[in-house]
């Protein structure tokens, strides 16, 4: 058996379970599955990051786009609280597009809010809103300031002109060694930020992913950083773990092989044309990375927004051998 081989067996049992089969419900994202998991650590970010304390943690109520009906674009954690609508991001990669973003967000969040209304946009009474608070929590490996604003107007092409719609999102660097006093106000984002450094410096000692994930995991387990969360949940974990580290190896090989041609295709020979190299380097970087091709077709489809039966002729067309 291939090394390659050999590996992808291994992170399809820790990732599936011996079946193998998709579990497309399991969360993507370990700073996500952390906070949804856990109330209390989840209200204790939010008094954190804003200063208060509450104390109830029955009272957040978690609104996170995950619904087919809603799939413009899905964010990573999303709750109302005291009237606050809370939009948090997770981001190990900077964009300027985030504030963006966040309103794509915004727009799917008010439009939920405003159905379990049943208030109509067109009637004489005012419908009341959730105020958004929108944070992004990055933790990549270009350096970063401690804290940055981010504003929707720095994309408006005429800055002379007084714009009628801003927002702004507070991006918050959370690698270790950073926001020390946020840190100490929660501690499952202070663990979280160990965990990450940790994983990083395996990483960094040239063993294979699936190993060095393993040893991080081990590591944090036996001295106590998220302890209780990795012994109960170390298989899931780990693949979480492992699909991201796909993920970012896909998005290397996306830029290295043809995401610019297909970019500038999109531009020249319009977004159709755009739509369809992206699709075919997704698929072929995903295959080089060694993922399977039930797993690519789910993934093309979300981020295509493709039937399956789509999904499965772009396979067809793009996948080797």
């Amino acid at each position: 058996m291939t090394r390659r081989r050999h590996a992808w067996r291994l992170w399809k049992i820790l990732r599936f379970g011996h079946r193998g089969k998709v579990k497309r419900n399991v969360k993507d994202r370990l700073f996500r599955f952390l906070f949804e998991k856990d109330r209390e650590a989840l209200l204790e970010l939010y008094n954190a990051l804003n200063e208060t304390d509450y104390r109830d943690a029955s009272q957040l109520e978690i609104v996170t786009i995950e619904s087919a009906v809603y799939v413009v674009m899905k964010n990573d954690l999303a709750f109302i609280l005291a009237g606050t609508l809370n939009m948090y991001e997770h981001q190990s990669t900077y964009s300027p597009n985030l504030p963006v973003r966040f309103l794509m967000y915004l727009a799917q969040e008010y439009q939920m809010v405003i159905e379990r209304a049943e208030k109509s946009l067109y009637g004489a009474g005012l419908i009341s809103l959730p105020t958004p608070k929108c944070v992004v929590f990055y933790n990549g490996t270009k350096e970063m300031p401690e804290e940055q604003t981010l504003r929707l107007s720095d994309a408006f092409e005429d800055t002379a002109v007084k714009a009628d719609v801003e927002l702004t999102v507070r991006m918050l660097n959370i690698n270790h060694g950073h926001n020390s006093l946020l840190m100490e106000k929660c501690g499952v984002l202070k663990e979280y930020a160990e965990f990450v450094d940790i994983m990083r410096t395996c990483m960094r000692e040239g063993k294979r992913a699936e190993t060095a994930l393993a040893d991080a995991v081990d590591y944090c387990i036996e001295n106590g950083i998220l302890e209780k969360v990795l012994r109960e949940n170390r298989a899931e974990v780990l693949g979480m773990l492992l699909e991201e580290f796909d993920v970012e190896k896909y998005e290397r090989t996306l830029k290295s092989e043809g995401r610019e041609e297909g970019m500038e295709l999109g531009r020249k020979q319009g977004i159709e044309q755009g739509i369809e190299q992206g699709i075919r380097c997704m698929v072929e970087a995903l295959q080089e990375t060694g993922q399977p091709r039930d797993c690519v077709a789910v993934k093309i489809a979300e981020k295509y927004a493709l039937l399956e039966k789509e999904a499965e002729e772009k396979l067809l067309l793009y996948w080797k051998g």
